[in-house]
């Protein structure tokens, strides 16, 4: 039972071990951090422009104290890391200043024992003592692998004492590199108490502004109960079609299988007909165009029909969901073997509402259900198709902003708040074409929700696209 609990032990902790993200792994991380960082500062300043606070400010802001926390969290990865990586190496330095130690003293033994025994009158006393020859020559070869074993004794103490100066170096070099890092964390530290004062005050500003808000929270709830049941009721539509085009696709490949097994069993059986027919009742004149009646004195015999019983032949049916087509079939399929790897709907921007339900920062009793995420962008930047797919609808909801739906098989990805759309219904797209350029909101941000429907069911994109 002991032996038991001690190997569970050991696998779990190997399975945490390869679960730990590598030091090259914290490293990129880090720098997609800080780069997210500065993509959120960028937009604040352009969001700032404004003297009133605004709603967009907000969410940068938030979004930016939440990038730091991800990045002292990081941060703090990387040191513990580097923290195991310093007791290895002070472990491995007092290990080999101890066989260092052990090597130099044996050493030293074997010198003294050479320089009491340096005399050649010794050496040849030693060798001429022998009581015969064979002794002599083992003698002899005792004293060479002495000599030998001198020499890899020197090797040693200096490939050790090599190894100890590149410990210590390695070692001097993480503690720098956590120095560093240290640094970095307070740097961070101090820049989220300032982001925490900016954040209070521009809460503080929109308080001021809670009727207003309030009012566009409820034109922005009724806005997205439309745009909801809109979407749900395309894309239930284009599923029935889908399911509509499977059906005869099915029911046509069954034809076809049907005709050509009948065609495979009539040729079997005339070939059969004719091989059981006997040669002597074979009559060819070319001259006569019809056989001859039968005598008048007996009936004519009806003709003689031959039955031959063959197997059916197996016709093996493709696999295929019968909810879509093999094509869209394999979409889907392709669609979701890449899941967490679908590039960006933008090529550049940061979350700033992610999918959910959360809590209003102002009107704090107000719960909001955000149905994909929104993605904070440049002016006028170029939103793209993240798959390959089929445009199912472009549609606008005020008359102002567009919004673009694509169809991935049974997934549909939904592109919201577009200034101008590049696309039409039913064209073909390839994976980051671009469909539209992003709109300009009331705050003076530019943002677009990105959502990702499975059927009629809406799923939280951010899993979805690449990290």
């Amino acid at each position: 039972m002991r032996l038991f609990s001690t190997v569970i032990l050991i696998l779990l902790s190997v399975a945490v071990a390869a679960q730990q993200p590598t030091r090259e792994e914290l490293e990129q991380r880090r720098k997609q951090l800080l780069e997210t960082i500065k993509e959120t500062e960028n937009q604040l300043a352009a969001t700032r422009q404004n003297t009133k606070a605004t709603m967009g400010e907000l969410r940068a802001l938030q979004a930016k104290l939440a990038g730091r926390q991800k990045l002292i969290n990081n941060i703090n990865q990387e040191i513990e890391q580097i923290g195991s990586s310093i007791q290895k190496s002070s472990s491995e330095i007092e290990k080999l200043r101890g066989n260092l130690e052990t090597l130099k003293a044996r050493y030293a033994q074997s010198v003294r024992y050479a320089y009491k025994s340096r005399s050649s009158y010794d050496m040849l006393a030693f060798l001429f003592s022998s009581n015969d020859f064979n002794e002599a020559i083992r003698r002899m070869k005792y004293l060479k692998r002495y000599r030998d074993y001198r020499k890899d004794q020197a090797d040693q103490i200096r490939l050790t004492q090599s190894k100890l100066q590149e410990e210590v170096s390695t070692l001097n070099s993480e503690k720098a590199k956590k120095d560093v890092l240290l640094s970095a964390e307070e740097q961070q530290k101090q820049a989220i108490e300032e982001d925490k004062n900016k954040t209070n005050q521009v809460i503080k500003e929109l308080k001021g502004q809670e009727k207003e808000l309030t009012a566009k929270i409820m034109k922005n709830r009724r806005m997205q109960q439309q745009i909801d049941k809109a979407v749900e009721e395309i894309i239930r539509k284009e599923l029935e079609l889908a399911r509509k085009k499977a059906e005869e696709e099915r029911k046509r490949r069954e034809a076809e299988e049907r005709r050509l097994r009948e065609e495979e069993e009539r040729r079997k059986a005339l070939a059969a007909n004719t091989a059981s027919k006997p040669a002597s009742n074979i009559t060819v004149n070319n001259n006569t165009p019809n056989p001859p009646p039968p005598p008048a004195d007996r009936p004519a015999s009806k003709p003689t029909t031959t039955t031959v019983t063959s197997p059916k032949p197996e016709v093996k049916r493709p696999e295929q969901n019968y909810g879509l087509t093999p094509e869209a079939a394999a979409l889907s399929n392709s669609f979701e073997s890449n899941k967490g790897k679908l590039p960006w709907p933008v090529e550049k921007g940061f979350i700033s509402l992610t999918y959910g339900p959360y809590k209003h920062p102002i009107a704090e009793k107000v719960t909001l259900y955000n149905n994909g995420i929104n993605i904070t962008t440049n002016t006028g930047a170029n939103v793209r198709s993240c798959f390959e797919g089929t445009v199912s609808r472009v549609f606008t909801m005020d008359n102002k902003n567009w919004n673009v739906i694509i169809s991935h098989g049974r997934y549909f990805t939904l592109y919201m708040n577009l200034s101008k759309v590049f696309v039409k219904l039913d064209q073909k797209v390839s994976t980051k074409q671009n469909i539209g350029t992003a709109a300009v909101n009331e705050d003076g941000e530019s943002v677009i929700n990105f959502q990702i429907w499975v059927e009629t069911n809406k799923v939280n994109p951010e899993p979805w696209i690449a990290r």
